[in-house]
């Protein structure tokens, strides 16, 4: 059976990564992921690339099997998931074409299937820190010997989609505080948890939000545009990411379910 040990969900403006690839086709209990897995290598390591919203950007934000995407790397053996995505920018030291290595996360959206544990037995996953610090050192590091400017945290909130925010909501998250807006961060970067895996996301700011002052409101063909420019950018980050992933996992993931649940 074909395996990968790393794993990478693609965003908007972001449907291929690896050129010589083995399509895998990968049955989950939850349905069917977004597109069949690509698992190839990056200096012998074996990586399964999986874009969330399908090849042809078919599935929004809010329609999107989080949990199929995330099982059907588990299933190929992937412990790490790099999770790189679009994102607005609420503060304005936080400009178009940044990259944010986010280190917080609110959730904001409503109705979507966010756990794998429904019971019978009740499962409590701590989630004070949503990303793993390992993936997390690893990223910035690399990140400052790239050409890009990379900020070191950064709070992501995510928002329900497929609508952007209105001026009200976004000034809202601006007073609180909070760095990054995004439609898919959760709960895809949960569900990784609750498997034991790692997760690392690293937000490529494409607009400035609706909230900040004197902003034309963003438009999904201005995001493409700031990807799609920036997109060499991250992908030579991710190209030098993937090697330098320690072999080892000593980080809280990998045993985030000890002592989580409750068997009377």
């Amino acid at each position: 059976m074909t395996t990968a040990e790393i794993g990478i969900f693609g965003g908007s403006g972001f449907y291929s990564f690896l050129d010589d690839v083995d399509e895998v086709d990968v049955e989950t209990p939850y349905g069917a992921p977004s597109s069949p897995v690509l698992v190839g290598e990056i200096a012998a390591r074996r990586v399964a690339f999986l874009p969330r919203h399908g090849k042809k950007h078919q599935y929004p934000p809010h329609m999107i099997n989080y949990r199929a995407n995330v099982w059907a790397l588990k299933e190929l053996g992937v412990t790490r998931i790099i999770g790189p995505c679009a994102a607005g920018s609420l503060k304005t030291e936080v400009e178009p074409g940044h990259f944010v290595i986010s280190d917080q996360l609110v959730d904001r959206t409503s109705g979507r299937k966010d756990t794998f544990y429904d019971g019978p037995v009740t499962t409590h996953v701590s989630y004070a820190d949503p990303y793993c610090p390992e993936l997390r050192e690893t990223a910035i590091t690399l990140a400052k010997d790239q050409d890009v400017t990379v900020h070191e945290r950064g709070t992501v909130v995510t928002v329900q989609g497929p609508r952007f925010s209105t001026r009200a909501e976004s000034k809202w998250f601006q007073q609180a505080g909070w760095e990054v807006i995004n439609m898919t961060q959760y709960p895809e970067a949960y569900l990784a948890r609750e498997l034991e895996m790692c997760y690392v996301n690293i937000a490529l700011i494409t607009d400035y939000d609706v909230g900040l002052e004197d902003q034309d409101p963003v438009s999904h063909e201005q995001v493409v545009e700031v990807f799609n420019a920036n997109n060499h950018k991250l992908r030579r980050l991710l190209f030098a990411l993937v090697p330098a992933i320690p072999a080892e996992r000593s980080c809280v993931c990998s045993n985030a379910l000890k002592g989580a649940r409750l068997e009377v």
